[in-house]
């Protein structure tokens, strides 16, 4: 255990952090279609590849929290469990900074929403301090995209 963290759910967390780093690093250091990235497309370059994984993950997040809704009979659960995907789908476009920006609200609400679900005790204990630790890259990596 890592932190309290089971080995498992830490490493593979972290390891799921790695295109939104890609994304910053990208971005900042290389150019798309050069040496020695240019066999990959421009879409996993830059602000792109953290915006399309960014709402990938933000629905997946709503899949995580529906299955903890499961171990309970509350309807409102349910309900709370959808509002991250929701949000993914009405909410990124408009440009690469509004997408950055609601991905960066979105991922702080799924934290208050996992919260929400750690203190119905539908979690693991060590449910907070995973998400704090990715919630907290993930949102520094995005705010790289609007400044």
């Amino acid at each position: 255990m890592i932190w309290g963290i089971p080995k498992g759910p830490f490493w593979l967390g972290l390891a799921g952090l790695l295109p939104f780093l890609w994304g910053t690093f990208s971005m900042w250091f290389l150019i798309p279609g050069e040496a020695p990235f240019a066999w990959l497309p421009s879409r996993l370059f830059g602000p792109y590849v953290s915006i399309f994984y960014g709402t990938v993950i933000l629905s997946f997040m709503s899949g995580v929290l529906w299955g903890f809704a499961t171990r309970t009979r509350y309807t409102r659960l349910y309900v709370l469990s959808v509002i991250p995907a929701l949000w993914g789908f009405l909410m990124i476009g408009n440009g690469p900074v509004w997408a950055a920006i609601s991905l960066m609200i979105g991922f702080w609400g799924v934290l208050v929403l996992d919260y929400v679900f750690w203190q119905q005790n539908l979690t693991p204990e060590w449910w907070m301090r995973l998400r704090g630790i990715l919630t907290v890259i993930v949102f520094l990596c995005l705010l790289t995209i609007v400044i």
